[in-house]
């Protein structure tokens, strides 16, 4: 797994051997700043000239400090947050598009089709039966119920959540539950790009195991994945390569121009 390097300011490329074909998703000079409405608006600059490229087959960790902007990074990606500046580049349906422009519309059907997300916490309508929860995004694709239904119970056996549990409401579920149904939805689908924030971070030893099998399959299966991962036993078996996200020096200007890669 090869090293990420930085330039003085703030995230920068990684190195390592080159990769053939175009990336599924990319960044040029992405930036974001926090305004504080309740302290006089203050502008935080968390990031700034972020420039990573991500390949299909291929999965990247984000490393650095608590507070960089790994999750902030994340959650523009997704569209969560929008982009101070920069673009985001994806490839959907055969054309590159840039989410950070990009019109509500079009962001629902690049979430529906190309783009997951795994989050820190499960966050779905109360009440609807885990089942239904982790077979919603292949219904939302146009599956036959039957068939998504089949592949939720598989995804939510392989992660062990026994079967009784399945025709209930995760909400009172523990926390380890709760991550494992996450992960059942977020791998129900293939997504072309997958997000995974902390995908192991409550999970026991057999079920983290359960988690690195289904990151190398997606990953044959083509998909480009960008992670945060504390657990670095975890990062070191399913990362290709580590982009280290650093935090903006104080003196960091607020509209800054395009780093040099």
């Amino acid at each position: 797994m090869a090293e990420a390097t930085n330039d003085p300011i703030q995230t920068s490329v990684p190195c390592g051997a080159p990769v053939i074909g175009s990336p599924a998703i990319r960044t040029e000079g992405l930036g974001k700043t926090f305004t504080l409405h309740l302290q006089n608006a203050a502008r935080i600059p968390v990031l700034r000239g972020v420039e990573l490229s991500v390949h299909p087959g291929e999965c990247v960790a984000l490393a650095g400090p608590s507070g960089a902007g790994k999750s902030t990074l994340m959650r523009c990606l997704y569209g969560n947050y929008a982009a101070g500046e920069g673009r985001i580049l994806l490839r959907h349906q055969g054309a590159e598009i840039d989410l950070a422009t990009a019109d509500p519309r079009l962001v629902r059907a690049v979430r529906r089709d190309t783009l997951g997300y795994v989050s820190q916490f499960l966050r779905v309508i109360p009440r609807v039966p885990t089942l239904d929860i982790v077979a919603e995004p292949l219904l939302a694709r146009g599956t036959p119920r039957e068939e998504a239904r089949a592949r939720a119970s598989t995804l939510l056996a392989r992660l062990n959540l026994p079967t009784a549990l399945h025709a209930l409401p995760p909400a009172t579920f523990s926390g380890g539950e709760q991550q494992r149904v996450n992960l059942a939805r977020g791998f129900a689908p293939h997504y072309p790009v997958l997000l995974l924030d902390e995908p192991t971070a409550s999970l026991d030893a057999g079920n983290r195991e359960v988690v690195v099998a289904l990151i190398e399959e997606a990953k044959r299966a083509g998909a480009a994945i960008i992670g945060i991962f504390h657990d670095t036993e975890v990062r070191d078996r399913v990362a290709d390569r580590l982009f280290e996200v650093l935090p903006l020096p104080d003196d960091a200007p607020m509209n800054p121009a395009k780093d040099a890669a």
